[in-house]
């Protein structure tokens, strides 16, 4: 473990999780002007064997993955090779149906195409088939006019951006970044993780919470609903704050948390029908399934360690992943506020998140990707940058975590 003198608030606040109980085992890593400055890791990575957390132990970092996924296709932008402001009809004829001519990439990229939900139950069977998935997405009609309001595209988001890039290059994000980005950089991180590396992966905990209403005819609440097996992969681990939810950015005076809870416990909700479907709670253990961690779903398939996260942004910051001119404009918020999935307000530029209630940075050049549970990615191009969080306790709602965000706060305090 290493930690540079300048850093030391950040060993304080990540060995103070741990003294508080909120832990089990975790990681943080951060890179300043390419140097790496924190590695530190601690705790078990597998409760039940009493695995020690180790230097290159991968955790499964949910949607942090968005953020790996869109770099994947920005790249090809870069080349020439997809016109993120064209229709995704021009590279995947049959997504035209359901009057979806006009839905443009940077409409999926933006969470603003109107696709949240998979409309039909995808069996486990074709959990891994992921062409399979995106045709059922194919067909479906917008449940909103696309570019006209955004809401959290939990698990289509990747489902939608993964064929484009195969229609592209047919390829996979997962081949992709295992060719041009992980292994080039010499990264611990994998959408969809090798064989060889799934014993070694931190084994996550699922939050307790209170049973959930009685179940109708309606579909079965998400995976991360109130009184189910384990968390939802696509859903948002936020670091803000618990309390309040009414303040600026987080839509005036409405009770957004009451809304969410309300939504959270209603199995025929947006949020529920968005992050459940495909449903890994059908999985033994739900996200620590094989299956979950091969798969390699562009919206929650990552599996890494902090180093590799915080490698990824520092590629990022660095320039050695996409140019100056291409990162500007993918960090220009395209949408914000009231989130139609969500009901807090979230901002997007092309992938990634920029700060808002829902992703609450110190600096407004932040950028990055939150993961259900708390995991977390980010990267500050006017600092030069990089960081990276995951661990394998999960919090106990989509708001709330406040571990990330401590670290984060202390390592701007260090700057």
């Amino acid at each position: 473990m290493y930690c540079d003198p300048r850093f030391s608030r950040v060993r304080e606040a990540f060995e103070r999780n741990f003294a508080e109980g909120e832990e089990l085992g975790a990681a943080v890593a951060v890179h300043l002007d390419g140097e790496l400055v924190v590695d530190l890791w601690d705790g078990v990575a597998d409760r039940h064997t009493g695995r020690a957390w180790e230097a290159d132990t991968p955790a499964f970092a949910y949607s942090c993955t968005k953020a790996v996924a869109a770099t994947v296709l920005l790249r090809l932008a870069e080349r020439g090779l997809v016109d993120v402001r064209a229709p995704v009809a021009d590279v995947w004829p049959e997504f035209a149906a359901g009057g979806k001519e006009a839905v443009t990439v940077e409409h999926v990229l933006t969470h603003s195409c109107g696709l949240p939900v998979i409309e039909t139950p995808v069996p486990v069977a074709e959990f891994e088939d992921l062409p399979a998935i995106a045709a059922r997405l194919a067909g479906q009609t917008p449940l909103w006019e696309p570019g006209t309001a955004h809401g959290y595209h939990a698990l289509t988001y990747g489902f939608l951006v993964g064929e484009v890039v195969r229609r592209v290059t047919g390829k996979s994000v997962g081949e992709l970044v295992a060719a041009e980005i992980a292994g080039p950089l010499g990264l611990d991180l994998w959408v969809g993780a090798p064989d060889d590396v799934i014993p070694r992966a931190a084994r996550l905990k699922a939050p307790t919470r209170p049973r959930p209403a009685p179940e109708n005819a309606a579909p079965a609440p998400a995976p991360g609903a109130p009184g189910t097996s384990g968390p939802a992969p696509g859903a948002p681990g936020t670091s803000g704050p618990a309390g309040g939810g009414t303040g600026p950015g987080a839509g005036g005076g409405r009770d957004l948390l009451g809304e969410m809870g309300r939504a959270v416990l209603d199995p025929g909700s947006l949020m529920n029908r968005a992050l459940g479907n495909p449903a890994i709670r059908l999985l033994e253990g739900g996200a620590n399934n094989p299956v979950i961690l091969r798969a390699g779903w562009p919206a929650a398939g990552v599996v890494t360690t902090a180093k590799g996260l915080a490698g990824f942004y520092r590629a990022l910051v660095g320039g050695d992943l996409l140019s100056s001119a291409t990162l500007q404009d993918a960090l220009r918020p395209r949408v914000s506020g009231p989130d139609r999935v969500l009901f807090m307000d979230t901002a997007f530029g092309l992938g990634y998140m920029r700060p808002s209630f829902t992703f609450p940075m110190p600096s407004a050049t932040a950028f990055g990707h939150s993961g259900m549970g708390g995991s977390l990615g980010m990267g500050d191009p006017d600092r030069r940058l990089a960081f990276g969080y995951v661990m394998n306790r999960m919090a106990d709602s989509l708001t709330g975590n406040l571990r990330g965000l401590r670290l984060i706060e202390a390592v701007y305090r260090s700057l």
